[in-house]
């Protein structure tokens, strides 16, 4: 047995099922969605006039409510399609004509929009907006073609104004947002121009085309992951979209190595970020600013490896774009193949750009202050190792070098006091470098050991430190003269 409560729940659905909503209910959903557009509650409204709709698919009223609900809701197509629906079902319905039109003006259908808003004023003549609207059209169209005769002519600042102008009278025409998104990107505004082309997309009537736009665009600009989610979406919304594919399978390992080596520079694993920037490059032999992200990378992490592919690779790209942060990744390269003058020629250039760059102020004081150590004694070259080997190299070459130079292995004389002079640059070398605090000041272009005044740090011994190593027989003596 049914519970009497459950009995009249299930009565009452199936009557919502397999009968018919009265007229009644349709006024009352009517009534809502008037109420809730008045209030501004949009998608309240909405949920009413779809309700409306069901319940009487001729109510010609439901469709008008409906229209004005998805024109509030900036959704022109569905607006559209409406009010396509009102005029079939009720040719005479004025305000939905009038509604259309503006529809049509705001697509930037002009002669459609015309030809509506002839009709309104043929019945309503003293309908303002209408008759403003009609001669607007003609003003609308006038600037859209002054503004292609200046983008032909080069003039595209001047052009901005008039399609932006343009675009005020029809916000829903995707070709607009289009053709501002090319003038921004001659005039270098390339932030706004992807604002714009995310516009025309979404205005689109077929997604699809919109987004690929969207994907080359952002290739060009060399935002190549940006761009590679773009042509996902579209793929996503048509697989078999053929030129989509087509783009997808050129960028995508473009994309997948410029993204490695940008990870492998982060965790300094500087031979995988040179690997994977030069595959990309091999990849994209055109796009500049593509290129451009490839040598960015080369230029950061070949110091490490390769300096003098580094300057190779900072010039390539200074070629195609210049700033005070990419003249400073240039510096760098520089100073990794101590080429001071040419180190401090560009970080000078990048606080031309801006004065107050630190990273530039910091790096022209180590750059002037290398080069002036560059005069007299450098402890990496003295022990002949990288300026980024590791502390075991840097052991491994002293206790060579000392080896060689170990004054017992001299006689006396003139050789002997060569021996003596090499024997403590070398353990003066390796007391800086196997130092961390001493290694970052010598590297910042100080010498903690003061070797312009010829004094050493209380307690230095270069034969203590060889012995500590080697353990060595020698029993030499050395004084300091």
């Amino acid at each position: 047995m049914f519970p009497c409560g459950l009995i009249f729940i299930l009565l009452n659905l199936y009557s919502d099922v397999g009968g018919s909503v009265s007229q009644r209910d349709i006024d009352k959903h009517l009534e809502m969605s008037r109420n809730f557009l008045v209030r501004g509650q949009l998608q309240d409204a909405l949920t009413h006039c779809h309700a409306a709709v069901d319940g009487d698919p001729n109510n010609y009223r439901a469709y008008y409510q409906r229209g004005i609900a998805y024109f509030a809701l900036e959704k022109p197509k569905f607006a559209l399609q409406d009010f396509d629906k009102v005029l079939e079902l009720k040719p005479d319905f004025i305000a939905a004509r009038f509604q259309r039109a503006n529809v049509l003006f705001k697509q930037g259908q002009f002669d459609k929009a015309a030809k509506d808003y002839q009709h309104v004023l043929e019945v309503e003549p003293s309908n303002d907006e209408a008759l403003k609207n009609y001669y607007l059209i003609d003003e609308v169209r006038d600037n859209i073609e002054q503004a292609k005769a200046l983008i032909h002519s080069g003039r595209h600042y001047e052009s901005v104004d008039l399609i932006t102008a343009a675009i005020e009278s029809c916000p829903w025409n995707a070709e607009l947002r289009e053709l501002r998104a090319e003038c921004h990107v001659a005039n270098k505004d390339y932030m706004n121009a992807v604002n714009d082309f995310h516009s025309a997309t979404k205005l689109l009537s077929d997604n699809t085309e919109g987004l690929l736009k969207l994907s080359n665009f952002l290739y060009r600009l060399g935002h190549v992951s940006e761009s590679l989610n773009e042509i996902r979406s579209c793929l996503k919304r048509d697989p078999e979209h053929k030129e989509c594919f087509k783009f997808y399978k050129k960028i995508k390992d473009v994309a997948k190595n410029l993204d490695e080596a940008s990870l492998a520079e982060e965790s300094h694993d500087y031979p995988k970020c040179v690997k994977t920037a030069q595959k990309a490059l091999k990849l994209e032999a055109d796009i500049d600013n593509v290129k451009l992200k490839a040598y960015q990378s080369l230029c950061k992490c070949m110091p490490h490896t390769d300096p003098t592919g580094a300057v190779k690779n900072c010039q390539q790209a200074l070629k195609i774009h210049k700033d005070q942060t990419l003249l400073c990744d240039s510096a760098d390269a520089y100073l990794a193949a101590e080429m001071y003058d040419d180190a401090i020629r560009d970080l000078k250039e990048a606080l031309e750009i801006d004065p107050h760059f630190q990273r530039a102020k910091e790096l022209l004081q180590t750059a002037q202050q290398r080069q002036k150590m560059s005069e007299s004694r450098d402890y990496y070259k003295i022990l002949g190792v990288a300026r980024n080997a590791p502390k075991k190299d840097i052991v491994k070459a002293y206790r060579k070098a000392a080896q060689t130079w170990h004054p017992d292995n001299f006689q006396d004389g003139e050789e002997k006091k060569r021996a003596e002079k090499k024997f403590i640059d070398i353990a003066a070398a390796k007391e800086v470098l196997t130092d961390p605090e001493k290694r970052a000041k010598f590297d910042r272009g100080e010498d903690p050991l003061d070797p312009e005044s010829g004094k050493h740090p209380s307690g230095f011994n270069p034969f203590q430190e060889f012995h500590q190593f080697h353990g060595s027989p020698f029993q030499f003596k050395f004084q300091f003269n």
